[in-house]
């Protein structure tokens, strides 16, 4: 009797047990929440209620199964409705009942699947995800089972899933992938099956691929690959099943196939039954290359053009270049009679051929460099427009020291002003040390002017004084922005009396408003703006407290109007200030207090990992923000702040990183809503 009690108790112990191994992560619990959310709700995750669900205990079926262990989600396998073998063709745009919507954003979506850190194994079938994969997946390091078949996959396979190394399968069926097949396969230790059957997939198949020592099944049915295989390849001693039939391959089939398991119907190999003449699949080969080339070429004009024809494109060019070189002679012959002497002539050559740091001529001049997303949100701002000298002075009552809202060494002195029509503005005058081309300087300007985003305060327009001496000398240059009134975001912070002091989830609001502009800075035009002079007293909050970054971008009208020498020095470049460990930097203010800026080396050497402790916390966290946050997202946005100030550079995260961090903050602090 006294042994079925011991055996009783052992397996109440192992029970007890096996509960606490697998109770899910309060974090992992809402990132399935947000897969839910991405997928848009589909029926097979209906058992999916809150973050109250005990995933790790629902009960298996055939279209859903998750498994976990020590408190993370190790399995997740989904299977939809919405296969892409409904659909007869795919245009890479979403399709009304086929697809998931025109809202669906695949990268935001993997972005959330990326913090399942702990996953082995993932299938995600037939749930109507279209787009390009994005190479971010490639954080799944630790998945070694990786099915996306039957979606509206399309492009090319991400070279950096070759850094996925535990992967031992690989199926990605029926999708609309378009590219080469990859060459990095063999970058897989452990890869045993691989499958992309009724892709879209072109070029040579790899012979080295069939030799791959691991590899055990391969299917790559019903593509376009092309070219033959050598007749004396040797095959991977584990390889047993290998289809390759409905292809454009030719020549003979490798003599070590011939103990394997092969499918190779539809081809134009050199065998007498269920081949195409090798003609057919040369000349499907070569239209399949002219319609790409003709695909690349239409995507190559902007939506909405004419798509024109080869030979008009080039008359056109032609027609255009001649007229150019006949402007340029005639403007030539002008310059010579006004008598422009040759000593200007060779003054503005040196001065144009100088090398521009950060910012060639061709990316200064040439608008297509900017990104689509910034007529995003940005339809009612005002057009840059170019000042006059007078409208500045009259502006600013003469530069009437009243007028003054700021002063600094590098970036000059802050006037605010009011233009004719009563419209307030902001004007910064930066002081020039150097003569510099002014040709050169406009581009600069102009491309300054192209920033146009929701969360940047507005660039309403420029005046270049050249101090009346000529068109080569730049005295000064006036930047004219809109004028926000309600103060800064340090003010905000600095203010802790009941009534005015912001809330976490004000400040959760402002800082994501950052971080968006700066994500725009950043990506928005090639090359990026960096070094924006992040700070909490150049964040500006308008009349509703929506956040505005000023003095973004100065760096690259500094750049034509200071001693580079003199930014760097003055930027400390050589240290730590890039714009994400700056954003860290205002995390800190945003949950200390702004008086932490006074010290903060000593705050980040002796202070910042007690606030991983509760009682660090509580002692050292604004009180304001301990009365109105929650403490998930309160954690959250700490250790996001951790890693913005990391030593090491390459450590830290990027602003769509932060992005992502700082929404998920927002969303756990909303949960339950603010308490005080």
């Amino acid at each position: 009797m006294g042994f079925f009690k011991f055996i009783f108790l052992l397996s109440l112990l192992w029970s007890f047990y096996s509960l606490g191994s697998s109770q899910l992560q309060a974090s992992q619990a809402q990132v399935l929440l947000q897969l839910k959310k991405h997928l848009e709700y589909p029926k097979q995750l209906e058992s999916w209620y809150d973050h109250k669900t005990s995933f790790c205990y629902l009960q298996p079926s055939p279209s859903m199964n998750i498994s976990c262990f020590s408190n993370s989600v190790t399995e997740l396998n989904i299977f939809g409705d919405k296969s892409s073998e409904k659909a007869k063709s795919f245009q890479g745009f979403a399709i009304p009942n086929v697809t998931l919507s025109e809202r669906f954003s695949i990268d935001s979506f993997v972005t959330t699947l990326s913090r399942l850190k702990s996953l082995r194994v993932l299938t995600l079938a037939s749930l109507g995800i279209w787009g390009h994969l994005p190479e971010k997946l490639h954080r799944l390091t630790s998945l070694e089972y990786l099915d996306l078949s039957n979606n509206f996959l399309f492009g090319s396979v991400p070279p950096k899933l070759s850094t996925m190394v535990k992967l031992e399968t690989f199926r990605f069926d029926h999708n609309f992938f378009n590219g080469t097949l990859p060459s990095w396969f063999d970058s897989f230790a452990n890869l045993k099956v691989l499958s992309f059957k009724s892709n879209e997939l072109f070029g040579e198949l790899h012979s080295s691929l069939l030799t791959l020592s691991t590899l055990e099944y391969i299917d790559l049915r019903a593509n376009s690959l092309s070219g033959s295989l050598p007749g004396d390849l040797k095959c991977g001693s584990k390889l047993w099943f290998v289809d390759i039939s409905d292809n454009k391959l030719t020549g003979n089939v490798p003599r070590c196939l011939s103990s394997k398991q092969v499918r190779y119907n539809g081809n134009c190999l050199s065998l007498e039954k269920q081949q195409h003449p090798v003609s057919f699949c040369v000349k499907e080969v070569r239209a399949e290359e002219h319609a790409e080339a003709e695909a690349e070429a239409e995507a190559a004009n902007r939506p909405g053009e004419r798509k024109w024809k080869k030979g008009a494109l080039v008359g056109l060019i032609i027609g255009v270049s001649m007229a150019a070189l006949v402007l340029i002679c005639g403007m030539f012959i002008l310059l010579r009679r006004k008598g422009v002497t040759k000593r200007h002539m060779s003054h503005k050559t040196v001065q144009d051929s100088r090398p521009s740091i950060g910012f060639s001529s061709e990316i200064l001049s040439n608008a297509r460099y900017i990104s689509e997303t910034s007529k995003f949100g940005t339809e009612d701002l005002p057009v840059c427009r170019q000042f006059t000298l007078e409208e500045i002075v009259q502006a600013t009552k003469n530069f009437d020291k009243t007028a003054i809202l700021g002063e600094n060494s590098l970036y000059g002195t802050l006037y605010k002003g009011t233009l004719e029509n009563g419209t307030k503005v902001a004007i910064r005058c930066l002081p020039s040390s150097k003569k510099y081309s002014i040709r050169n300087l406009k581009l600069r300007l102009d491309l300054l002017a192209k920033l146009r985003h929701p969360n940047l305060v507005c660039l309403l327009g420029h005046c270049i004084d050249c101090g009346g001496k000529d068109d080569y000398s730049v005295e000064k240059v006036f930047l004219i922005y809109e004028y926000i009134p309600n103060g800064n975001f340090q003010s905000c912070l600095s203010d802790d009396s009941w009534g005015k002091a912001m809330n976490w989830s004000e400040r959760l609001t402002v800082l994501t408003g950052v971080a968006k502009a700066v994500h725009y800075l950043h990506t928005g035009v090639i090359p990026g703006f960096f070094s924006n002079r992040l700070k909490t007293n150049n964040v500006l909050l308008n009349q509703h407290r929506f956040a505005k970054l000023s003095d973004y971008g100065l760096s690259i009208v500094s750049e034509a109007t200071r001693h580079n020498t003199e930014i760097a020095k003055s930027w400390q470049m050589s240290r730590l200030e890039d714009d994400v460990y700056s954003f860290g930097l205002i995390l800190l203010q945003a949950i200390v207090g702004p008086s932490v800026s006074l010290r903060e080396e000593a705050f980040l050497r002796d202070e910042l990992a007690s606030l991983e402790s509760e009682e660090g916390r509580r002692r050292m966290v604004n009180p304001t923000v301990q009365a109105t946050c929650r403490n998930g997202s309160l954690i959250r946005v700490i250790s996001l702040m951790n890693k913005c100030v990391s030593p090491e550079s390459l450590s830290r995260p990027s602003f769509e990183d932060i992005l992502w961090n700082l929404q998920y903050a927002s969303q756990l602090q909303s949960e339950d809503g603010d308490h005080y």
